[in-house]
């Protein structure tokens, strides 16, 4: 099994930074993708921003520029620095892996999220 928890989110003005931290754990042989999303009431969830192994990356067009995905390997952390926050980026957030278990098994796991709020 795979356990994933993020931390770091909070209440933050808008303009201002928060820094998002997510921690794998388990059995994992590898991974492979990392990833942010996030979820706002009565709405799909959305990715934010990926990374891969080799440390590529993609983001949604509305933080490009303003959001940065970064990993740490050893540790099997995925981070998310948010920049020039906007009201709108208030939403609860998401970290997911995929990998492969000890079992050389296919995985897919989701944190339990963690709430973002933006004030104006």
């Amino acid at each position: 099994q795979v356990q994933v928890v993020e931390s770091g989110g909070g209440l933050v003005q808008a303009g201002g930074s928060l820094r998002l931290s997510c921690a794998a754990s388990g059995s994992i042989f590898s991974i492979n993708r990392m990833g942010w999303y996030r979820q706002t009431p009565g709405n799909e969830r959305e990715l934010v921003a990926t990374i891969t192994g080799a440390g590529t990356t993609n983001y949604a067009d509305s933080v490009e520029g303003r959001f940065i995905i970064s990993r740490d390997n050893a540790k099997n952390t995925v981070y998310l620095q948010m920049n020039s926050l906007k009201p709108e980026d208030t939403a609860v957030y998401y970290c997911n892996v995929q990998g492969l278990t000890t079992m050389r098994a296919l995985f897919r796991s989701w944190g339990q999220g963690t709430q973002v709020t933006v004030s104006s």
